[in-house]
């Protein structure tokens, strides 16, 4: 796929699109931007409804300094209420529409993002601190997918005949959407994400409630603009920026059909907690600690550039992201002095700068987050080939971290960090090399770097993950299911298995 180009992306000329053109203190529902009031003075008075109608003023940060770059309110459970009765009522016209109308309002989703690339780009490395090529991207592989699935539903059988063995009778087989569905998407990939859950529902005739992450809101909230300048019908699709309060009231509301959540797996068991009370359709995409296993046979230089780009991209904030390192015995010292190099020399730094090639984290918290995993290689006696602590200054950056000889005990090799640390071991044969690759409860992805391929794909096939790369980047077509075994999530999504995620299959018997 061919990556569009760009030519304004600055800091300024983001700051300026946030202002101008992203509509803050709002919420999307039922095809207009609907104002999302101050709370209330605190009067002291105790009612039955106090606090039913408050919001929270919530600050949206940059990355790169740490300073707030626009405020916002946020919804509250109300607005949900709103939205899903918006959605219910959009649904049986937009259910019954032709493939052909929905592919040109999915075409038309991608024409307009095309047309504001740069704008959208801009405010992905403004508000979520990714370097510009990063950027760049998500926003082509979101406009790919829009794309994808206008593609494929109009290639899917409207009725189809079933083969039996009954003589006198015929099966025909026909797909209905799921109904109204709820997406909670994160804020490692604005927009990204979106599309992955957003154009498979609007393919198959869902109508949805979206809440984009409350961290990232500055790129996600552009798509209202989107939906109301192509006409997408009123109720289809609504927008609510919100917190923990949306996201509980959408996945327990009983008109809700499906729950879609990306994000970490502790908050992804109370969105399964929550939905099955209404014996709800769900889809989980949660965390993964996945490996890369480097074979003896292996261009090492090669490898090491598989290996940052599987844990270095987006500042390692990738589910998928290939935390845990196996290689093998006889080259694990020529590697490691090669990939300490590599690491070293990375330019860390503003995104909206054109020789970065690591920002850094979204958050203060996620900044938190990694400091603690620092904390705890020190107190494990990890050895650290190469940084293990923050940059000092404004902005949240850590240092790209590598930790070699690790033992399978460590809370870093069992656990998902989300940030820039590596941790490393080696092994002495392909069996062991699988059974170190087994060995976490997620089973998300997995790469292999070796020069036979033929034993690639063997282990390949032995190695327990949703999606494996062979001496490949983490390339993700939207042709390509995505999703993990055990505790990476339930459900795949792109690809067909991705829009059967949002349809049923329906059945007709009638005789001959």
């Amino acid at each position: 796929m061919e990556m569009l180009k760009s030519t304004d992306l600055t800091r300024e000329t983001a700051s300026q699109t946030a202002q101008n053109e992203v509509v803050l203190n709002a919420a999307y529902i039922n095809g207009d931007w609907v104002t999302i009031e101050a709370p209330a003075p605190d009067t002291g008075i105790d009612t039955d409804n106090a606090g039913s109608n408050k919001t929270n003023n919530h600050a949206l940060y940059d990355p790169n300094s740490g300073e707030v770059i626009a405020t916002t309110r946020l919804c509250t459970s109300a607005h949900v209420a709103q939205a899903v009765e918006a959605a219910d009522a959009a649904f049986a016209s937009w259910s019954q529409t032709a493939v052909s109308e929905r592919a040109h309002y999915l075409n038309a989703i991608a024409d307009s993002m095309e047309q504001q690339f740069d704008k959208l780009v801009g405010l992905s490395v403004l508000n979520n601190g990714k370097p510009i090529e990063e950027a760049k991207i998500d926003v082509s592989d979101a406009i790919a997918c829009y794309r994808y699935y206008a593609n494929i539903i109009i290639k899917q059988a409207t009725l189809s005949e079933v083969l039996t063995n009954e003589p006198a009778v015929r099966l025909l087989k026909t797909y209905a959407p799921v109904g109204i569905c709820a997406l909670i998407t994160p804020w490692n990939f604005p927009m990204v994400t979106t599309a992955w859950k957003l154009a498979p529902a609007l393919a198959a005739g869902c109508t949805v409630l979206l809440k984009p992450s409350e961290v990232t809101l500055l790129p996600e909230l552009m798509l209202g603009n989107i939906l109301s300048e192509i006409g997408l019908p009123k109720g289809v699709v609504n927008i609510l920026p919100g917190a923990a309060e949306v996201g509980a009231a959408m996945t327990s509301h009983p008109l809700i059909d499906k729950v879609s959540f990306t994000g970490s797996n502790v908050v992804g068991e109370k969105v399964m907690t929550q939905a099955a009370r209404g014996i709800k359709d769900i889809s989980l995409e949660l965390g993964g600690k996945s490996a890369i296993v480097v074979c003896a046979n292996a261009d090492i230089d090669y490898a090491c550039d598989l290996i940052i780009g599987g844990i270095f991209a987006n500042a390692g904030q990738i589910c998928s992201a290939t935390s845990r390192l196996l290689v093998h015995q006889d080259i694990a010292e020529q590697l490691y002095e090669t990939l300490k190099v590599k690491t070293t020399s990375l330019q860390i730094g503003d995104g909206f700068a054109a020789d970065t090639l690591m920002g850094p984290l979204v958050s203060e918290q996620q900044l938190n987050q990694v400091k603690k995993y620092f904390d705890i290689a020190t107190a494990e006696h990890l050895d650290c080939l190469t940084g293990g602590e923050l940059v000092n200054g404004s902005g949240y950056f850590a240092m790209p971290t590598v930790y070699t000889d690790v033992p399978t005990t460590s809370q870093l090799w069992k656990e998902e960090v989300f940030g820039p640390v590596l941790v490393s071991t080696t092994f002495t044969d392909d069996a062991e090399a699988v059974r170190l690759a087994n060995d976490s409860k997620f089973a998300l992805a997995a790469t292999i770097v070796s020069t036979d391929e033929t034993a690639a794909l063997e282990m390949a096939l032995q190695i327990k993950a949703g999606h494996i790369w062979i001496n490949e980047q983490q390339i993700v077509l939207p042709e390509a299911g995505w999703g993990g075994f055990k505790q990476s999530g339930i459900g795949r999504e792109l690809g067909g298995d991705g829009l059967s995620a949002y349809q049923k299959s329906k059945h007709v018997l009638l005789p001959y």
